[in-house]
This record gives C-alpha cells, structure tokens and sequence, in this order.
C-alpha cells in the first residue's frame, strides 16, 4: 500500500465516524447487549494412531513390491535407516483406503486432457489404481523382460530400472512409468516425514535426521540460546513415541 491510499482510507474512517454522531438522536448512547449463546471453538481431536498390525489394501505381493522401491529409494546408511525400517509401507497401505487415494479432492469427470509441465497431474487415475494396477504391470513387465519380479532382482537391476522409470523409459501397458514413480516416490518421502502417528517416521527417524523438533507448543526455552547445539528431541501429535 502507498501513502496515498492509506491516507484516502483514513479518511473514509472519519467520515464515517463523523456521520454517525451527526444522524444520532440527541440523547442516544452507546449500549452493550448481553445474553445469547456462547461462542465455543470447534473441538478438533487429533487423527487415531495407525496399527502397523492391520494390513488395509495392499497384498502381500505389493507389499513385497512396495518394501524393495521404497528401500531403494530410500536406503538405509550410516544417516539413517530404511523406507520400510521406518514404517513407510504401514503408512501408504493406511493411505491407500483414505479419500485421498480415491481421488476424493480432484476433479474425475473428464475428459482427460494432457496438461503443461506448469500444471500438475492431469490425469484422472486415482492414487489406489495407480498402485493397484500399476504395480501389476510393474511386475509383468519385470517377468516379461528381467525374468524376475522386482523384489528378486539385484540392487543394480532395481537402480538401473527406477532410473529408467523416472525417464518415462519402461513402457507399461497402461500406466505412464514416470507417473508411477513419481507417485511412489512422493509417498515414500511423506512417510519418512510424516507425524508417526500416521505409521510412518518410526521412532521419529525422518525428523531425527534433519532435525525437525516435531510437534513442539512453543519454544520459549530456546529462543535465546543462539550459537549453541540444542539436541531438541522431537515430539509427536500422541507425544514422544
């Protein structure tokens, strides 16, 4: 905002003013109006716990399919652990029974249009098809050409084949093989970071790593202690778990 418009809107203020107190009647004051109901914030209770025990879409072959990308994707090292170590196939196989993964807040009508590299997934293939039917054909087309499925490869097959999918080089029978993943590796990254309420971030090890306090209220106890190594351990929506 310039000068100018903030001077043109305070004087709108006093107009306003100054009107008011010309059209009051004489003798007229100011009351404060008491009773009606209480206005009360909306209680928001905080997501239930995933069960890592309850398996909710995924097969024990996708299961199989998911563990080997997503521990390639995210490998474990002296930094930290696995993908799977850290619950990431817990928290997609809960993900995928959401409305999210039925593509509940996107728009599936068609007609389906190619968009530009400006503007997003245009597709209308919902999370759960994705990986229902794209790991399907993942699998046949690692039979068809590798001579075994992707789990039973080796760690340079698998490298050398996600690289190939992430260039849109492995063609599938329906399902671009970038879209797949692109779909995998986004998940995988958002259950190693996730809240560990949602199953992912096992022991807090995503956050652990980079440093993220997690779900603190305040951090009033450190505000002041510049220069120094805080070691803040984090916390979760259900606390320190």
């Amino acid at each position: 905002m310039d000068r100018r418009s903030v001077l043109k809107a305070g004087m709108v203020l006093i107009s306003t003013s100054v009107a008011a107190s010309i059209f009051r009647p004489a003798g007229a004051a100011l009351r404060v109006l008491n009773g009606g109901t209480k206005w009360l914030a909306k209680e928001t209770l905080p997501p239930s716990p995933v069960d890592p025990t309850k398996r909710m879409f995924l097969t024990d072959k996708e299961v199989a399919q998911v563990t080997a990308i997503f521990d390639r994707l995210i490998p474990a090292d002296e930094v930290s652990v696995s993908a799977s170590q850290a619950g990431c196939v817990v928290f997609i196989d809960h993900q995928l029974v959401t409305p999210w993964a039925a593509g509940a807040l996107r728009y599936l009508s068609g007609p389906e249009e190619k968009g530009s590299s400006t503007q997003g997934n245009q597709s209308l293939r919902t999370p759960a098809y994705v990986y229902r039917t794209g790991l399907a054909e993942l699998d046949k087309y690692c039979l068809d050409h590798l001579g075994n499925s992707f789990e039973a490869l080796s760690i340079e097959q698998q490298d050398e084949l996600l690289e190939q999918m992430e260039n849109g080089q492995v063609q599938l029978a329906s399902i671009p093989s970038n879209a797949l993943f692109s779909q995998l590796l986004s998940n995988v990254q958002e259950g190693f970071f996730a809240d560990p309420i949602y199953g992912g971030n096992k022991d807090m090890a995503g956050w652990k790593m980079v440093g993220f306090p997690g779900a603190r209220y305040d951090y009033r106890d450190y505000v002041n202690l510049k220069g120094q190594k805080l070691d803040i351990i984090p916390v979760s929506l259900i606390g320190r778990i």
